[in-house]
């Protein structure tokens, strides 16, 4: 089980590195991680055992963050009807974009930092993702709004970039369309 002592803070400089993909089919090793990300972000999001392990909240979560700089992250979060929308996927791309931006007038967290940073961060509106599944098929999400947002989020982790990157650093409340 990932506990908060297992993801990797801020300052290690395997988090700002670019990942590798993965390869299929998929190893024992990449199965067992991709399981730890998803049962990480159920126990994070359960408040008994949130509480019972000192873990913090999460929505997503990507590989990198426990030091595997393989691509492949992890969401879980509710979707305007408050059901669970959830997924792992392997080797994501995002394959096109809207030209809309939007930002989350709170700002972004990050499991891998333990500070606020305040500042809004830019992310398109819609994006279409693709990549493969556990079973080792292909998927493609088209996600709006927050989903979209959270997948950039975990995207940027696999290219080695941190969310406060993106925030403008002349103008760190600057507006990005409308916001979420």
């Amino acid at each position: 089980m990932i506990t908060m002592n297992e993801i990797i803070r801020e300052d290690i400089a395997s988090l700002h590195e670019r990942s590798v993909d993965v390869s299929f089919p998929l190893s024992e090793e990449d199965k067992e991680t991709m399981y730890k990300l998803q049962e990480f972000l159920r126990n994070s999001q359960d408040p008994e055992t949130a509480e019972k392990y000192d873990l913090r909240s999460g929505i997503g979560i990507a590989a990198p963050q426990i030091g595997i700089n393989k691509r492949m992250f992890a969401i879980r979060l509710p979707d305007e009807n408050d059901e669970i929308f959830e997924f792992g996927i392997y080797n994501p791309k995002i394959i096109s974009h809207s030209v809309e931006q939007t930002y989350l007038t709170g700002g972004e967290g990050c499991l891998s930092v333990d500070r606020v940073v305040e500042g809004h961060v830019p992310r398109y509106m819609r994006i279409t993702l693709t990549g493969i599944d556990h079973n080792g098929n292909p998927v493609k999400f088209r996600l709006k709004g927050m989903k979209a947002i959270v997948c950039q989020h975990e995207y940027d982790h696999l290219d080695g970039i941190m969310f406060y990157d993106r925030i403008d650093k002349d103008d760190p409340f600057k507006e990005y369309g409308p916001a979420i």
